[in-house]
Protein backbone atom coordinates (compact mmCIF):
# COMPACT_ATOMS: atom_id res chain seq x y z
CA UNK A 1 0.00 0.00 0.00
CA UNK A 2 1.34 3.38 -0.80
CA UNK A 3 0.27 5.90 2.51
CA UNK A 4 1.43 9.12 0.77
CA UNK A 5 0.89 10.64 4.53
CA UNK A 6 3.14 8.33 5.93
CA UNK A 7 5.81 8.96 4.02
CA UNK A 8 5.47 12.72 3.98
CA UNK A 9 4.98 12.50 7.64
CA UNK A 10 8.05 10.24 7.62
CA UNK A 11 10.32 13.25 5.65
CA UNK A 12 8.73 15.87 7.58
CA UNK A 13 9.44 14.88 10.87
CA UNK A 14 12.34 12.35 10.87
CA UNK A 15 14.31 12.77 7.58
CA UNK A 16 14.57 15.60 6.19
CA UNK A 17 16.99 18.27 7.72
CA UNK A 18 14.60 21.05 9.33
CA UNK A 19 14.23 24.61 7.83
CA UNK A 20 16.47 25.85 10.25
CA UNK A 21 19.20 23.91 10.07
CA UNK A 22 18.90 24.82 6.80
CA UNK A 23 18.80 28.57 7.18
CA UNK A 24 21.93 28.03 9.61
CA UNK A 25 24.13 26.57 6.59
CA UNK A 26 22.90 29.06 4.11
CA UNK A 27 24.01 31.74 6.54
CA UNK A 28 27.50 30.61 7.19
CA UNK A 29 28.27 29.82 3.50
CA UNK A 30 27.25 33.15 3.06
CA UNK A 31 29.47 34.96 5.51
CA UNK A 32 32.30 32.48 4.57
CA UNK A 33 31.68 33.96 0.61
CA UNK A 34 31.61 37.41 2.03
CA UNK A 35 34.99 36.61 3.93
CA UNK A 36 36.89 34.98 1.37
CA UNK A 37 35.85 37.82 -1.51
CA UNK A 38 36.83 40.62 1.07
CA UNK A 39 40.85 38.81 1.90
CA UNK A 40 43.15 40.90 0.07
CA UNK A 41 45.14 38.29 -1.32
CA UNK A 42 42.81 35.51 -2.26
CA UNK A 43 39.31 37.52 -3.00
CA UNK A 44 40.60 38.93 -6.24
CA UNK A 45 41.32 35.35 -7.15
CA UNK A 46 37.55 34.24 -6.41
CA UNK A 47 35.04 33.83 -8.86
CA UNK A 48 32.42 32.10 -7.02
CA UNK A 49 31.47 30.04 -4.37
CA UNK A 50 29.35 27.29 -5.23
CA UNK A 51 27.18 24.16 -3.49
CA UNK A 52 28.74 21.08 -3.53
CA UNK A 53 27.21 17.49 -2.83
CA UNK A 54 24.25 16.41 -0.64
CA UNK A 55 24.33 20.20 -0.06
CA UNK A 56 23.43 21.19 -3.49
CA UNK A 57 21.48 17.78 -5.02
CA UNK A 58 18.85 18.62 -1.74
CA UNK A 59 19.59 14.82 -0.51
CA UNK A 60 21.32 15.78 3.14
CA UNK A 61 19.47 14.41 5.60
CA UNK A 62 18.90 14.59 9.58
CA UNK A 63 22.02 13.16 11.23
CA UNK A 64 22.24 11.26 14.52
CA UNK A 65 21.54 12.40 17.80
CA UNK A 66 24.70 13.64 18.62
CA UNK A 67 26.19 13.56 15.62
CA UNK A 68 27.61 16.23 13.28
CA UNK A 69 26.91 16.73 9.58
CA UNK A 70 29.41 18.07 6.96
CA UNK A 71 28.36 20.28 3.27
CA UNK A 72 31.02 20.90 0.97
CA UNK A 73 31.07 24.44 -1.56
CA UNK A 74 33.48 24.71 -3.96
CA UNK A 75 36.08 28.14 -4.04
CA UNK A 76 36.36 28.66 -7.29
CA UNK A 77 39.83 30.60 -7.88
CA UNK A 78 41.38 31.56 -11.18
CA UNK A 79 43.89 29.81 -11.51
CA UNK A 80 47.67 30.86 -10.89
CA UNK A 81 50.41 29.47 -13.06
CA UNK A 82 53.11 29.73 -10.50
CA UNK A 83 51.52 27.86 -8.06
CA UNK A 84 51.18 24.10 -7.68
CA UNK A 85 48.18 21.97 -6.10
CA UNK A 86 48.98 22.13 -2.38
CA UNK A 87 49.53 25.72 -2.57
CA UNK A 88 45.68 26.82 -2.83
CA UNK A 89 44.65 24.80 0.18
CA UNK A 90 47.81 26.53 1.52
CA UNK A 91 47.08 30.04 0.93
CA UNK A 92 43.26 29.43 1.76
CA UNK A 93 44.35 27.33 5.37
CA UNK A 94 46.44 30.80 5.67
CA UNK A 95 43.19 33.02 5.25
CA UNK A 96 40.87 31.51 7.61
CA UNK A 97 43.92 31.56 10.62
CA UNK A 98 44.11 34.77 10.12
CA UNK A 99 40.59 35.88 10.90
CA UNK A 100 40.19 36.18 15.05
CA UNK A 101 36.68 34.85 14.03
CA UNK A 102 37.32 31.62 12.03
CA UNK A 103 41.19 30.71 13.51
CA UNK A 104 40.14 28.27 15.84
CA UNK A 105 37.46 26.93 13.52
CA UNK A 106 39.38 25.52 10.70
CA UNK A 107 41.67 22.74 10.06
CA UNK A 108 43.14 21.37 6.56
CA UNK A 109 42.23 18.10 4.78
CA UNK A 110 43.59 16.29 2.21
CA UNK A 111 41.29 18.35 -0.69
CA UNK A 112 39.67 21.32 1.63
CA UNK A 113 39.43 23.51 4.25
CA UNK A 114 37.39 22.54 7.15
CA UNK A 115 35.02 25.45 9.56
CA UNK A 116 33.74 23.14 12.72
CA UNK A 117 30.71 24.62 13.86
CA UNK A 118 30.99 22.74 17.18
CA UNK A 119 28.09 19.67 17.92
CA UNK A 120 26.28 20.78 14.91
CA UNK A 121 28.04 20.47 11.29
CA UNK A 122 31.26 21.61 9.75
CA UNK A 123 32.16 23.23 5.96
CA UNK A 124 34.38 21.72 3.99
CA UNK A 125 35.77 24.45 1.32
CA UNK A 126 37.20 23.06 -1.53
CA UNK A 127 39.48 25.03 -4.05
CA UNK A 128 38.39 24.56 -7.37
CA UNK A 129 39.97 25.33 -10.59
CA UNK A 130 39.72 25.36 -14.55
CA UNK A 131 42.93 24.79 -16.51
CA UNK A 132 42.61 24.57 -20.36
CA UNK A 133 38.61 24.39 -20.09
CA UNK A 134 38.65 21.21 -17.75
CA UNK A 135 37.77 21.62 -13.68
CA UNK A 136 40.16 20.29 -11.16
CA UNK A 137 39.93 20.20 -7.10
CA UNK A 138 43.38 19.78 -5.74
CA UNK A 139 45.18 17.42 -3.56
CA UNK A 140 47.41 18.89 -0.87
CA UNK A 141 49.05 15.67 0.18
CA UNK A 142 49.83 14.03 -3.44
CA UNK A 143 50.12 17.56 -4.50
CA UNK A 144 48.34 17.49 -7.77
CA UNK A 145 45.08 18.41 -9.32
CA UNK A 146 42.34 15.80 -9.55
CA UNK A 147 39.73 15.75 -12.36
CA UNK A 148 36.01 17.09 -11.53
CA UNK A 149 32.66 17.59 -12.49
CA UNK A 150 30.61 18.92 -10.11
CA UNK A 151 28.17 21.20 -11.49
CA UNK A 152 27.77 18.38 -14.53
CA UNK A 153 26.91 15.87 -11.50
CA UNK A 154 24.33 18.18 -10.16
CA UNK A 155 23.01 18.42 -13.58
CA UNK A 156 22.63 15.00 -14.37
CA UNK A 157 21.27 13.98 -11.12
CA UNK A 158 18.45 17.07 -11.68
CA UNK A 159 18.06 15.05 -15.27
CA UNK A 160 17.41 11.79 -13.51
CA UNK A 161 15.08 13.35 -10.79
CA UNK A 162 12.95 14.88 -13.38
CA UNK A 163 12.83 11.65 -15.30
CA UNK A 164 11.42 10.21 -11.76
CA UNK A 165 8.67 12.93 -11.63
CA UNK A 166 10.74 14.77 -8.97
CA UNK A 167 10.85 11.77 -6.74
CA UNK A 168 14.60 10.64 -6.91
CA UNK A 169 15.70 12.99 -4.42
CA UNK A 170 13.27 11.91 -1.93
CA UNK A 171 14.12 8.05 -2.48
CA UNK A 172 18.01 9.15 -1.95
CA UNK A 173 17.23 10.27 1.09
CA UNK A 174 15.08 7.69 2.16
CA UNK A 175 18.26 5.02 1.36
CA UNK A 176 20.66 7.51 3.22
CA UNK A 177 18.02 7.24 6.14
CA UNK A 178 18.19 3.64 5.88
CA UNK A 179 22.42 3.43 5.76
CA UNK A 180 22.87 6.22 8.60
CA UNK A 181 20.41 4.84 11.00
CA UNK A 182 19.84 1.36 10.37
CA UNK A 183 23.96 0.88 9.77
CA UNK A 184 23.37 -1.95 8.30
CA UNK A 185 25.61 -1.41 4.95
CA UNK A 186 28.32 1.84 4.57
CA UNK A 187 28.55 3.28 1.33
CA UNK A 188 29.80 6.86 0.42
CA UNK A 189 27.13 8.80 -0.14
CA UNK A 190 28.46 9.82 -4.03
CA UNK A 191 28.29 6.23 -4.93
CA UNK A 192 24.62 5.64 -3.06
CA UNK A 193 23.11 8.63 -4.93
CA UNK A 194 24.97 7.44 -8.51
CA UNK A 195 23.67 3.67 -7.78
CA UNK A 196 20.04 5.16 -6.95
CA UNK A 197 20.33 7.93 -10.46
CA UNK A 198 21.14 5.22 -12.54
CA UNK A 199 18.15 2.97 -12.12
CA UNK A 200 15.71 5.74 -13.26
CA UNK A 201 15.20 4.80 -16.88
CA UNK A 202 13.30 7.00 -19.56
CA UNK A 203 12.07 4.43 -21.49
CA UNK A 204 10.53 2.24 -18.65
CA UNK A 205 8.80 5.73 -17.68
CA UNK A 206 7.50 5.88 -21.30
CA UNK A 207 6.11 2.63 -21.71
CA UNK A 208 4.25 3.24 -18.07
CA UNK A 209 3.69 6.50 -17.32
CA UNK A 210 3.13 5.53 -13.95
CA UNK A 211 6.77 4.03 -12.95
CA UNK A 212 7.17 7.19 -11.19
CA UNK A 213 4.09 8.59 -10.30
CA UNK A 214 4.49 8.86 -6.55
CA UNK A 215 6.75 8.74 -3.55
CA UNK A 216 6.01 5.14 -2.86
CA UNK A 217 6.01 3.57 -6.28
CA UNK A 218 9.49 5.96 -7.25
CA UNK A 219 10.68 3.56 -3.83
CA UNK A 220 9.77 0.84 -4.97
CA UNK A 221 10.98 0.34 -8.88
CA UNK A 222 14.07 2.24 -8.13
CA UNK A 223 15.38 -0.08 -5.29
CA UNK A 224 14.02 -3.08 -6.99
CA UNK A 225 15.54 -1.77 -10.02
CA UNK A 226 18.89 -1.74 -7.74
CA UNK A 227 18.74 -4.69 -6.58
CA UNK A 228 18.14 -6.44 -10.25
CA UNK A 229 21.17 -4.63 -11.16
CA UNK A 230 23.01 -5.97 -7.70
CA UNK A 231 22.25 -9.05 -8.10
CA UNK A 232 23.52 -9.41 -11.65
CA UNK A 233 26.74 -8.27 -10.41
CA UNK A 234 28.57 -10.73 -7.79
CA UNK A 235 31.60 -8.70 -8.23
CA UNK A 236 31.89 -5.05 -7.55
CA UNK A 237 31.27 -3.48 -11.26
CA UNK A 238 33.43 -0.46 -12.37
CA UNK A 239 30.99 2.63 -11.39
CA UNK A 240 31.73 5.71 -13.53
CA UNK A 241 31.59 9.33 -12.72
CA UNK A 242 28.39 10.55 -14.67
CA UNK A 243 29.51 13.58 -15.41
CA UNK A 244 33.02 12.38 -16.04
CA UNK A 245 33.20 9.57 -17.53
CA UNK A 246 36.73 8.61 -17.71
CA UNK A 247 37.43 8.50 -13.73
CA UNK A 248 35.16 6.09 -11.15
CA UNK A 249 34.00 6.14 -7.89
CA UNK A 250 35.52 2.13 -7.10
CA UNK A 251 37.97 3.89 -5.18
CA UNK A 252 35.75 4.82 -2.14
CA UNK A 253 35.05 1.31 -1.36
CA UNK A 254 36.17 -2.25 -1.68
CA UNK A 255 34.76 -5.98 -2.96
CA UNK A 256 33.63 -6.67 0.95
CA UNK A 257 31.39 -3.61 1.47
CA UNK A 258 30.07 -3.98 -1.90
CA UNK A 259 29.02 -7.80 -1.08
CA UNK A 260 27.71 -6.36 1.99
CA UNK A 261 25.72 -3.37 0.38
CA UNK A 262 24.53 -5.77 -2.17
CA UNK A 263 23.22 -8.06 0.33
CA UNK A 264 20.96 -6.00 2.12
CA UNK A 265 19.81 -4.03 -0.55
CA UNK A 266 18.40 -7.39 -1.28
CA UNK A 267 16.72 -7.50 1.81
CA UNK A 268 15.43 -4.40 1.65
CA UNK A 269 14.04 -4.37 -1.43
CA UNK A 270 12.19 -7.72 -1.01
CA UNK A 271 10.81 -6.01 1.86
CA UNK A 272 9.70 -2.75 0.33
CA UNK A 273 7.94 -4.59 -2.16
CA UNK A 274 6.07 -6.82 0.45
CA UNK A 275 5.10 -3.31 2.10
CA UNK A 276 3.91 -2.08 -1.13
CA UNK A 277 2.33 -5.05 -2.39
CA UNK A 278 -0.22 -5.40 0.81
CA UNK A 279 -3.51 -4.74 0.01
CA UNK A 280 -4.32 -4.76 3.77
CA UNK A 281 -3.50 -1.30 5.90
CA UNK A 282 -2.67 -2.51 9.28
CA UNK A 283 -0.31 -5.56 7.65
CA UNK A 284 1.32 -2.91 5.31
CA UNK A 285 2.11 -0.12 7.93
CA UNK A 286 3.85 -3.03 9.98
CA UNK A 287 6.14 -4.14 6.87
CA UNK A 288 7.06 -0.24 6.35
CA UNK A 289 7.77 0.30 9.87
CA UNK A 290 10.18 -2.71 9.91
CA UNK A 291 11.82 -1.11 7.44
CA UNK A 292 11.64 3.02 8.53
CA UNK A 293 11.21 2.42 11.79
CA UNK A 294 8.63 4.13 14.27
CA UNK A 295 8.92 7.64 12.67
CA UNK A 296 6.60 5.88 9.99
CA UNK A 297 3.23 6.38 10.98
CA UNK A 298 0.15 8.75 10.47
CA UNK A 299 0.18 12.49 10.85
CA UNK A 300 -0.78 13.88 13.61
CA UNK A 301 -4.30 16.19 13.30
CA UNK A 302 -2.35 19.38 13.70
CA UNK A 303 0.17 18.49 10.78
CA UNK A 304 -2.88 17.10 8.44
CA UNK A 305 -5.41 20.61 8.95
CA UNK A 306 -2.32 22.18 8.19
CA UNK A 307 -1.45 21.22 4.53
CA UNK A 308 -5.13 20.90 3.99
CA UNK A 309 -5.38 24.69 4.47
CA UNK A 310 -2.04 25.03 2.68
CA UNK A 311 -3.25 23.07 -0.53
CA UNK A 312 -6.76 24.87 -0.37
CA UNK A 313 -5.36 28.15 -0.63
CA UNK A 314 -2.62 27.19 -3.50
CA UNK A 315 -5.92 26.34 -5.31
CA UNK A 316 -7.34 29.18 -5.27
CA UNK A 317 -4.39 30.93 -6.94
CA UNK A 318 -3.30 27.46 -9.54
CA UNK A 319 -4.42 27.32 -12.63
CA UNK A 320 -5.02 23.90 -14.60
CA UNK A 321 -3.93 23.16 -17.86
CA UNK A 322 -6.76 20.58 -18.40
CA UNK A 323 -9.25 22.43 -15.99
CA UNK A 324 -8.74 25.74 -16.71
CA UNK A 325 -7.40 25.77 -20.60
CA UNK A 326 -9.38 22.35 -21.77
CA UNK A 327 -5.86 21.02 -22.81
CA UNK A 328 -6.21 17.12 -22.60
CA UNK A 329 -2.33 16.03 -21.21
CA UNK A 330 -1.92 13.06 -23.20
CA UNK A 331 1.13 10.45 -23.38
CA UNK A 332 3.87 10.81 -25.75
CA UNK A 333 7.28 9.37 -26.47
CA UNK A 334 7.98 13.60 -27.02
CA UNK A 335 10.57 14.79 -24.94
CA UNK A 336 10.51 18.70 -23.43
CA UNK A 337 13.62 20.19 -21.08
CA UNK A 338 13.55 23.51 -19.56
CA UNK A 339 16.83 24.97 -18.26
CA UNK A 340 16.50 28.13 -15.40
CA UNK A 341 19.38 30.56 -15.75
CA UNK A 342 20.30 32.67 -13.06
CA UNK A 343 21.88 36.31 -14.33
CA UNK A 344 25.42 37.65 -13.28
CA UNK A 345 24.83 40.70 -10.56
CA UNK A 346 27.80 41.59 -7.92
CA UNK A 347 30.65 39.71 -8.90
CA UNK A 348 28.87 36.41 -9.16
CA UNK A 349 28.47 34.46 -12.45
CA UNK A 350 25.81 33.65 -14.06
CA UNK A 351 24.68 29.91 -13.90
CA UNK A 352 22.08 26.93 -15.05
CA UNK A 353 20.35 26.29 -12.21
CA UNK A 354 20.13 22.69 -12.49
CA UNK A 355 24.39 23.10 -12.34
CA UNK A 356 23.74 24.29 -8.67
CA UNK A 357 20.90 22.12 -7.38
CA UNK A 358 18.11 24.95 -8.28
CA UNK A 359 19.73 26.74 -5.30
CA UNK A 360 19.49 30.92 -6.15
CA UNK A 361 19.73 33.89 -3.96
CA UNK A 362 16.58 36.37 -3.83
CA UNK A 363 16.54 39.54 -5.82
CA UNK A 364 17.96 37.80 -8.64
CA UNK A 365 16.82 37.62 -12.31
CA UNK A 366 16.08 34.33 -14.42
CA UNK A 367 15.50 33.29 -17.42
CA UNK A 368 13.82 30.03 -18.42
CA UNK A 369 14.15 28.56 -22.17
CA UNK A 370 13.40 25.56 -23.75
CA UNK A 371 16.68 23.83 -23.96
CA UNK A 372 15.61 21.08 -25.59
CA UNK A 373 12.26 19.97 -27.58
CA UNK A 374 11.54 17.16 -29.72
CA UNK A 375 7.28 18.44 -30.69
CA UNK A 376 7.32 19.04 -34.47
CA UNK A 377 6.16 22.68 -35.59
CA UNK A 378 3.70 24.19 -35.13
CA UNK A 379 3.06 23.79 -31.42
CA UNK A 380 2.29 26.31 -29.15
CA UNK A 381 4.26 26.83 -25.46
CA UNK A 382 2.73 28.11 -21.95
CA UNK A 383 4.34 28.79 -18.76
CA UNK A 384 2.93 28.29 -15.36
CA UNK A 385 4.74 29.98 -12.35
CA UNK A 386 4.16 28.76 -9.32
CA UNK A 387 5.54 30.00 -5.34
CA UNK A 388 5.31 27.97 -2.46
CA UNK A 389 6.10 29.25 0.99
CA UNK A 390 5.25 31.39 4.49
CA UNK A 391 6.66 34.92 2.43
CA UNK A 392 4.79 34.25 -0.08
CA UNK A 393 1.99 33.38 1.02
CA UNK A 394 2.36 36.53 3.32
CA UNK A 395 2.95 38.67 0.31
CA UNK A 396 -0.58 37.22 -1.62
CA UNK A 397 2.03 36.42 -4.19
CA UNK A 398 1.70 32.22 -4.40
CA UNK A 399 0.86 32.98 -8.52
CA UNK A 400 -0.27 29.75 -10.35
CA UNK A 401 -1.00 31.48 -13.69
CA UNK A 402 -1.20 29.63 -17.32
CA UNK A 403 0.03 31.94 -20.15
CA UNK A 404 1.42 31.90 -23.48
CA UNK A 405 4.45 32.14 -24.56
CA UNK A 406 5.10 35.75 -26.76
CA UNK A 407 6.99 33.61 -29.63
CA UNK A 408 10.22 33.69 -28.13
CA UNK A 409 10.61 30.12 -25.81
CA UNK A 410 11.56 31.94 -23.05
CA UNK A 411 10.12 33.17 -19.36
CA UNK A 412 11.66 36.08 -17.80
CA UNK A 413 11.26 36.76 -14.07
CA UNK A 414 12.71 37.48 -10.44
CA UNK A 415 12.97 35.76 -6.94
CA UNK A 416 11.62 37.58 -4.53
CA UNK A 417 10.47 35.11 -1.94
CA UNK A 418 12.65 32.22 -0.04
CA UNK A 419 10.71 29.31 -0.27
CA UNK A 420 10.87 26.54 -3.26
CA UNK A 421 8.88 27.17 -6.13
CA UNK A 422 8.69 25.58 -9.74
CA UNK A 423 8.09 27.23 -13.56
CA UNK A 424 6.33 24.51 -15.59
CA UNK A 425 6.17 24.75 -19.30
CA UNK A 426 3.99 22.83 -21.77
CA UNK A 427 4.04 22.15 -25.68
CA UNK A 428 0.52 22.13 -27.11
CA UNK A 429 -0.14 21.00 -30.44
CA UNK A 430 -3.43 20.21 -32.27
CA UNK A 431 -5.54 21.51 -28.74
CA UNK A 432 -3.78 18.51 -26.63
CA UNK A 433 -1.15 18.86 -24.42
CA UNK A 434 1.98 16.06 -26.01
CA UNK A 435 4.40 17.41 -23.60
CA UNK A 436 5.70 19.37 -20.28
CA UNK A 437 8.50 19.77 -17.72
CA UNK A 438 9.03 21.49 -14.58
CA UNK A 439 12.20 24.01 -13.74
CA UNK A 440 12.03 23.92 -9.58
CA UNK A 441 13.82 27.09 -7.90
CA UNK A 442 14.91 27.05 -4.44
CA UNK A 443 15.22 30.66 -3.63
CA UNK A 444 17.10 31.30 0.03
Amino acid sequence: MKLHDYFEHLLDATVNLNQSRIDSLDARVAAITTFVKAHPELGPLVLDVIAHGSYAQRTIIKPRVGRDFDIDVLLDLVEQPGWEPCQYIAKLYSAFRSSPTYKPMVDRKTRCVTVDYANDFHIDVVPYVERAGTHYITNRKDNRFELTNPTGFNEWLDTQNRAADGHLVHVIRLMKFLRDFKGTFGVKSVILTTLLGRRVNDPLALADPTYYCDLSTALYHIVRDLDAYLQGNWFMPVLTDPSCPSENFNNRWDQDRYANFREKIHFYAATISAAYEEADKTKSIELWQQIFGPGFQKPPAPVVESAARAKALAATTEKDIERDLGMLIVTSDHTLHVVGRVGKVNGFREYDLPTRGNKVMKNRRLVFRVARCSVPQPHSIYWKIKNTGAEATAAGCLRGEIAADGGERRRVESTAYRGTHYVECYVVKDGRCIAKDRQTVIVG
